[in-house]
This record gives structure tokens, C-alpha cells and sequence, in this order.
């Protein structure tokens, strides 16, 4: 049997990562893990990922949660480091990288 460790550890996210989206798109942490690491393998979803993270800072914000929108902005810095096509605009990914 898998745990949740083993889970997170699969995954190509942190669990704070996978939390951002469970909060983001009002589901359970496993159906978000699940998501979230799909995304992680499409052209433009680690883009969209860090989209949810700063969507869910703004509402942090708006609730006057300063410790969460803290939490999350940890979280967004991790998530940027370690995806780096998360750095990428729209119009970067158009454009093809010369080798």
C-alpha cells in the first residue's frame, strides 16, 4: 500500500505545492496531487500551476490572511526554482530556443 509520502514523493511537486491547488480549486489533496503532476507534464502547466499559487495569494491578501499569503509566497518561490518553465511568459514558449 502507497502512503501519502510515497505519493508526494512521486510526484513532481512539494506538499505545499499540492496544497496551493487543493485550496485553489476546492478539492481533496490527493485528487489536487494527481492534477497538479499532470499539469507538471504539459506544455503550459507548470505555467498554469503558478498562476494558481498567485491567485491564491490575492485572496490570502484579500482576507487580510498575511501568514498564509507568507506560506505561499515561500511556496511560489520553491515552485519557480524548481520548474523553470514556470519562469516562461506565453510568448517565450512561442518562441523556439536555438541550441
Amino acid at each position: 500500500m502507497l502512503t501519502w509520502e510515497d505519493c508526494v514523493a512521486l510526484c513532481a511537486l512539494n506538499e505545499a505545492e499540492i496544497e496551493a491547488i487543493a485550496e485553489h480549486e476546492h478539492i481533496p489533496e490527493v485528487p489536487a496531487l494527481l492534477l497538479g503532476d499532470y499539469l507538471c507534464h504539459t506544455p503550459t502547466g507548470e505555467r498554469g500551476i503558478r498562476r494558481i499559487i498567485l491567485d491564491d495569494i490575492s485572496a490570502a491578501r484579500r482576507r487580510g490572511d498575511v501568514r498564509h499569503v507568507l506560506a505561499l509566497l515561500r511556496t511560489l518561490q520553491h515552485f519557480v526554482a524548481t520548474h523553470p518553465k514556470a519562469r516562461e511568459t506565453a510568448r517565450d514558449a512561442t518562441v523556439p530556443r536555438e541550441v
